[in-house]
């Protein structure tokens, strides 16, 4: 079993003073050790995600920022980032872990789905959201995901009506659960425990996504052909 190392916070509490290349290639070698560490417990959670989930990779984000059309000019992220995929295209939905100071959470959903599959979830809520609304009333589902987040557009999208009675859900433009975690949890020997099973608690969610991004409206399979 691989555990977080507490190094980690306070590495990133201090990059985030001395975000600059001087310092980052100072302490780089210290990164390259809490770095490998991760790599080894993101390892830990694929393996026990394919027990009860396919998975077609598991990708840590590099702490490189992007900052050629971006205000922040800090060349470095103050976090570590871990996406897990499902096996597309028949398994929809992404896990994601990230783990930073003050900052740490686990992410279930769909973050940027691409406008076609966010036109089909949108077309199925129009027709029918029962199915969708008992998931998420699920007493379980709520313990370990409670409510649905997401940014929304502000009234209704184009071509859908703003009186519709499952609005607040159609206008979402993204369908994503998250889990605040504290530091006490994630150095914990039992924290890869706590995130397998929350990750398993998210599937009728998937599944539901699933079937519905992989049919038509008329339930037919959209797959193999």
């Amino acid at each position: 079993m691989h555990n977080i190392n507490p190094e980690l916070f306070s590495f990133f509490s201090k990059l985030k003073e001395n975000n600059n290349r001087e310092w980052f290639l100072d302490h780089k070698a210290e990164f390259k050790v809490l770095e490998g560490e991760v790599k080894l417990f993101m390892k830990e959670i694929e393996q026990r995600l394919q027990i009860h989930d396919k998975i077609e990779k598991a990708k840590m984000f590099r702490i490189y920022r992007d900052v050629r059309f971006s205000k922040n000019k800090a060349p470095f992220k103050n976090h570590f980032g871990i996406a897990f995929h499902r096996e597309k295209p028949a398994l929809r939905g992404g896990y994601y872990l990230h783990l930073e100071p003050e900052n740490s959470f686990l992410g279930v959903g769909f973050w940027a789905p691409d406008p076609k599959d966010l036109f089909r979830i949108r077309k199925e809520l129009e027709l029918d959201a029962v199915e969708f609304r008992e998931i998420m009333a699920d007493p379980t589902f709520q313990k370990y995901w409670g409510g649905l987040k997401g940014d929304e557009v502000k009234t209704a999208p184009k071509g859908f009506s703003k009186e519709h009675p499952n609005i607040d859900l159609i206008r979402k433009k993204q369908y994503t659960f998250h889990k605040l975690l504290d530091e006490e949890q994630i150095m914990s020997q039992d924290f890869s425990d706590l995130v397998n099973e929350h990750f398993k608690h998210i599937r009728p969610f998937f599944d539901y996504m699933s079937s519905v991004l992989t049919t038509d409206l008329n339930g037919e399979s959209l797959l193999n052909k």
